[in-house]
């Protein structure tokens, strides 16, 4: 079937779906939608709408971002728009859908936003209920990547054809692929995996190496604490990236690609397998793709969740069966990668913009952005903050607008202390810098990535030192060990500030600390080792203070390495609640009614109940 076909096709399925008369109930399914309880709301719809209305229809989604709520519901019936509902619960899906179903009350109070009828911003605004658009959280945003993600059906190819999937390509295959390169290189499309490496450029490498076999890899082995970005975009629209991968593949002649997936991204898999199969019933995929002489197969591996297969030439030894160890370079993987072949590797992310670049055009995609970052990003929103989800934003955005605006700050009255950006191998960015702009250039004078767009947002109850362990943690039980200053560098690091959070660490450790962190950051063969010391160089830099009072004063102030604190009650400030007394699980706090408590030390496991139970602040962190 020619594209002209698919899209009639499409259309008509969508002005389907929009006109249906009957209600329709939209329901996210994604990872975060699921591990929130969406399945037991999807069986309370599935029974609830079968006693109400028998027609009525069920649509499964992917994330629109707006995590915090899970699980989320949204409801259309007749012309009127979508209402979204949040934080569900069985009980409170079966009342929403009887109230607005049977009596046309649609519980203003629980509803979230609006959406006008076919996800156009229109009118049907109710009052009192923002539309989707107006969201403190959606505001600020500008969707290229996520552009579909929470509003079509990721499993239905139709639904990716009528928002203009597959437009790009057929552009494609009109061009010649050097003037696809070009338009690439024109648009100042950067990788969104890592260190930013103009994506034009690599392109422009493989196609002008030498050989007939060339690779096309799609990365998606994410593997940062709290990062989440390419799950959700593959989970919620995965023909956004199996389009670009063809864009790519056509671009630079190749005729076979992978997509590399951590086997921890069971539904991302699967989505990507009925959109591959999808893709060759419909002539999207295999031999002559749309007609053309292009031919492209794709193939899934799936990696056993190796943080170090993230790094290109670890990558392309496991696809190979062979361990996930990085080797040096040059040669580059476009000159000799996968079985020795030239090879483009991009992530997730970089993939799923190159089919709107190509619809849209280069200079549509440079109006956002800064001179030397274009476009927008995504981010994950996870830790201390108030609205957690999915975020994309224009390049250049300040810290400020993403923590405040957008993500609605730190909860419970607590302050922002810093955020963490680009996974493990990032930086611990203070709040004194939170008019920072977000690109490239600006986190690496901070002396943190950009990453793959992960952000941990930290309160004053973390303690910066315990952050920098956690994270050297996680990438020193990750290094391969193939060159020693990974190997032995992130274990020697490590060591120490175990021993500074156990209240063993004396202060010539710092010292010790930045020169084992230099010793590390050079020496190392790949990306892995080359940034592991970045949560220890930004904490000592920006949080000395805490450095020294762990090893001089033996004191940690947020309450956090157990061996350098204690919880004391405040006599004149304890009111005899006996709040604590009854909370704490060891019964280490003892005390009479309306008179002062006291907690036994003995007994004390500092586990904090005591400190987050008390409304006075009688609580004291010694």
């Amino acid at each position: 079937m020619d594209y002209a076909s698919l899209k009639a096709r499409a259309k008509e399925c969508w002005k389907e779906l929009e006109e249906f008369p009957e209600p329709l109930v939209q329901i996210g399914m994604g990872t975060c939608g699921k591990a929130a309880g969406a399945e037991r709301v999807l069986a309370t719809i599935e029974q609830t709408l079968k006693g109400i209305n028998p027609l009525g229809r069920i649509m499964h989604v992917g994330c629109i971002g707006l995590c915090y709520l899970e699980p989320l519901m949204a409801i259309r019936k007749g012309g009127e728009p979508f209402i979204y509902y949040g934080n569900l619960t069985p009980e409170k899906t079966e009342k929403i859908l009887s109230d607005y179903l049977l009596y046309d009350d649609p519980i203003p109070k629980w509803a979230v936003c609006t959406l006008g009828n076919g996800h156009a911003q229109g009118n049907g605004a109710i009052d009192g209920v923002p539309q989707f658009h107006e969201l403190p959280m959606i505001r600020p945003q500008v969707r290229i990547a996520l552009r579909n993600c929470g509003l079509i059906d990721p499993e239905n190819i139709d639904h990716y054809i009528a928002r203009g999937g597959y437009s790009g390509l057929q552009k494609a295959l009109n061009m010649e692929p050097d003037a696809v390169i070009q338009e690439i290189k024109a648009s100042g499309l950067r990788g969104r995996g890592g260190a930013g490496f103009p994506t034009g450029m690599k392109w422009e490498f493989a196609r002008k190496a030498p050989g007939s076999i060339k690779y096309v890899v799609c990365n998606a082995d994410e593997g940062d604490p709290g990062a989440f970005m390419d799950r959700s975009l593959l989970e919620s629209d995965p023909h956004a990236v199996l389009e670009g991968m063809l864009i790519c593949a056509y671009a630079i002649g190749a005729r076979e690609g992978y997509v590399y997936a951590r086997a921890e991204y069971p539904l991302a898999i699967r989505r990507l397998r009925v959109a591959m199969k999808q893709m060759e019933e419909n002539g999207l995929l295999g031999k002559h793709v749309m007609g053309s002489d292009f031919s492209f197969h794709i193939k899934i591996k799936e990696g056993a969740g190796a943080f170090v297969c993230g790094e290109e030439t670890a990558l392309i030894a496991s696809i190979e069966g062979n361990r996930g160890m990085p080797r040096s370079r040059p040669p580059f993987p476009a000159n000799s990668g996968l079985w020795g072949k030239p090879t483009n590797i991009n992530n997730v992310e970089t993939l799923g913009n190159v089919s709107a670049i190509l619809e849209r055009g280069a200079k549509w995609y440079t109006g956002y952005g800064t001179e030397k970052s274009k476009g927008t990003k995504t981010f994950s929103l996870a830790g201390k903050i108030a609205r957690t989800g999915l975020i994309e934003v224009p390049m250049g955005i300040h810290l400020r607008e993403i923590i405040d605006d957008i993500g609605g700050g730190v909860p419970r009255g607590k302050e922002f202390k810093g955020v963490q950006t680009g996974g493990p191998s990032g930086g611990c960015i203070p709040s004194s810098l939170k008019d920072l702009p977000v690109d490239y250039e600006s986190l690496a004078q901070a002396g943190s990535i950009m990453g793959s767009g992960g952000m941990v947002v930290m309160d004053n109850d973390t303690c910066m030192v315990d952050m920098a362990r956690y994270f050297l943690t996680f990438t020193q039980s990750e290094s391969c060990g193939k060159c020693m200053p990974c190997r032995l560098g992130t274990k020697q690091m490590l060591d120490i500030i175990e021993d500074v959070c156990a209240g063993h660490g004396k202060p010539e450790d710092i010292e010790l600390l930045r020169g084992l962190s230099e010793t590390v950051q050079k020496g190392s063969l790949c990306g892995l080792g080359q940034t592991a010391p970045n949560p220890v160089q930004t904490t000592l830099r920006y949080f000395g203070k805490e450095y020294e009072a762990h090893t001089i004063d033996k004191k940690c102030a947020a309450g956090v390495c157990k061996a350098l604190f204690h919880y004391a009650i405040v006599a004149d400030k304890c009111t005899g609640c006996m709040v604590c007394a009854r909370k704490c699980p060891v019964n280490a706090i003892t005390g009479e009614k309306k008179k002062p408590h006291i907690i036994n030390q003995d007994d004390c496991t500092k586990c904090g109940t005591c400190y987050h139970a008390c409304k006075f602040g009688a609580i004291a962190i010694c």
